[in-house]
């Protein structure tokens, strides 16, 4: 090799190191990130951005997805890794997390007490089976969720979705799609310094604070809840956010309405849990019949103004819940067995909308259709749940018995599909007391009147009971059951999730909801076509890679050859 090629050789070295050294550099300085996915994978929405660029302290998160895991979850863990990697792009030093395995103890105890603590911190267990060496299963609980902690306040998140129906892998693709609204939904609990205000009303038959209890402490871990009765005073709702009125069975007076009327024009939000019709429960559970007839809630003139329509008819379902029937005869021992009960219909949501997304099945009593109107091109309105498409509707006033259990049900009459039970309303709402005279409201005392309100939004619907928990009355208080859980059949339905999200998202501002509403495409193998054609690939993976080793060998020789034979 003579002077001039080695000279030549060093420079090229020099020059690729110097390149390189560069492109380190200016990677510490320029940090550039493209997003190639079609679905936009791993780019952050800008409420993401802000709520992370506004972290004033450190977040430590402890994440419970590590250890022996399945497949399912260790894609889950390899997703939320690269999830909070891109949180570390935004927020830097102020994000800091780590993977435990909470079954790394062998010690029996231990481990149960990790157990434990990680329960009562909030973190739902599953359980999963695992195939040893020896060809067995065995039983092992995961806890698929992580923890926050900010300026000593903690606050759980859990990860997996388990939504009946779906398959494990549907399941954690839903999981994955979560990720980002779940984190940003836990900082913002923990960082948030003002927390809106929401008002149960009461003093018109509304569900008492054991009835609506369970919600109630569901909220309080966003907002700060009251119960307010109105009584006329114009001003009576004008600390709060959102107003929810859930299951009155008394007539609204004027004065009371006026006060709802203008929070409303002001730019308030309302959660409307109305039932068109009234069905005494309590007669229903001594086994006798009970009339169904209209609810006298007089609410009906505003919520047509608003764009909704209250109809006061049933509805039947075949896809329906159970309801206990006592089998026994007479003077044996009560024996409860649940049958179907198509008054109480399980509702489907829909996808497109952020309030229902992945959402399992609504669990409703004796409800009632509602329909849009009007021709305010001002006001938008969606659907939000749904009957099945086997659907029916009974005119009022009727007996309802639950004899009615044992009669034989003609499935051709169900043929009324998809019969809607909740809608949202956004826009600009007109005033119910326009032009009405207003000398008779706020106890005679004048007030500034508006009979058109700023960009707003309500939701209506026509079942009070899908707010309603049930509650076990003792003589030493009541015991509250959780939201939307089926004794008789130890189901959990989204009732909670549903409100949680209808509250969320007339509350917020920030666009946090929409969150909900990202789709990643689940990529899944085709088994059965891998099996049929793995020859094939094996083939090509051995013989191309090989070739163009060989190819480039020969190309590598030729050209030193060539260079170095002159």
């Amino acid at each position: 090799m003579n002077k001039s090629a080695r000279y030549k050789g060093l420079v090229r070295l020099a020059i690729a190191l110097t390149t390189i050294a560069m492109v380190v550099f200016l990677s510490n300085i320029f940090y550039l990130r493209f997003d190639l996915t079609s679905e936009k994978r791993y780019t952050l929405q800008d409420v993401t951005k802000r709520t992370l660029k506004d972290l004033n302290d450190a977040i430590y998160i402890k994440v419970y997805l590590d250890g022996d895991l399945p497949i399912g979850l260790n894609r889950m863990k390899k997703a939320l890794t690269e999830t909070l990697d891109e949180f570390r792009v935004i927020a830097g030093k102020n994000i800091h997390y780590e993977f435990v395995n909470p079954s790394e103890s062998a010690n029996t105890k231990e481990r149960d007490k990790v157990y434990n603590q990680l329960y009562e911190k909030g973190l739902q267990p599953t359980n999963i089976q695992q195939n040893d060496k020896e060809g067995g299963s065995s039983q092992k609980l995961v806890f698929p969720g992580l923890i926050m902690n900010y300026a000593g306040r903690e606050v759980p998140v859990n990860l997996l979705k388990n939504i009946p129906g779906l398959s494990a892998d549907e399941n954690i693709n839903l999981s994955i799609q979560n990720f980002e609204f779940a984190l940003v939904d836990g900082l913002m609990k923990l960082t948030t310094e003002t927390r809106p205000k929401i008002a149960f009303i009461q003093g018109h038959g509304e569900f008492d604070e054991f009835q609506t209890g369970d919600i109630e402490k569901a909220l309080s871990e966003y907002y700060d809840i009251d119960r307010v009765a109105i009584r006329g005073n114009i001003d009576a709702l004008k600390p709060f956010q959102t107003v929810i009125i859930a299951g009155t069975n008394q007539p609204m007076p004027e004065v009371d309405k006026i006060v709802i009327d203008q929070f409303v024009m002001n730019g308030g939000r309302v959660l409307w849990f109305i039932d068109p019709v009234q069905v005494s429960l309590d007669s229903l559970s001594k086994g006798a019949s009970t009339l169904a007839f209209v609810n006298q809630h007089n609410l009906d003139d505003m919520l047509f103004r608003y764009g909704a329509r209250l109809n006061p008819m049933l509805i039947q379902d075949l896809q329906c819940a159970v309801i206990p029937v006592n089998m026994a005869l007479a003077g044996q021992e009560p024996k409860f067995v649940p049958a179907p009960w198509v008054y109480y219909p399980l509702l489907a949501a829909p996808t497109n909308h952020p309030v229902t997304r992945n959402l399992n099945l609504i669990h409703s009593q004796f409800a009632s259709p509602v329909d849009t109107v009007g021709g305010n091109s001002a006001i938008k309105k969606q659907y939000l749940l749904y009957t099945s498409m086997n659907g029916k509707v009974l005119q009022v006033p009727m007996f309802v018995s639950l004899s009615q259990v044992n009669q034989r049900i003609n499935e051709r009459e169900f043929r009324i599909s998809n019969i809607p039970v909740a809608v949202e309303l956004s826009g600009e709402f007109q005033s119910v007391f326009r032009n009405r005279p207003l000398s008779g409201y706020n106890n005679g005392q004048p007030f500034e009147f508006k009979d058109k309100s700023v960009f707003t939004r309500m939701i209506v619907v026509a079942d009070a009971d899908i707010i309603r928990n049930d509650v076990q009355r003792r003589p030493n208080g009541a015991y509250v059951i959780p939201l939307g859980y089926d004794r008789f059949t130890n189901q959990t339905f989204a009732n909670k999730e549903l409100v949680m999200n209808m509250v969320r998202y007339l509350n917020d501002d920030e666009g946090l909801m929409n969150l909900r509403s990202r789709d990643f495409k689940l990529r899944l193998l085709d088994r059965k076509a891998i099996l049929q054609s793995r020859l094939k690939w094996q083939l090509i993976n051995m013989l191309i890679p090989s070739a163009i080793l060989v190819i480039g060998g020969f190309v590598w020789l030729y050209v030193r050859r060539r260079m170095y034979t002159r």
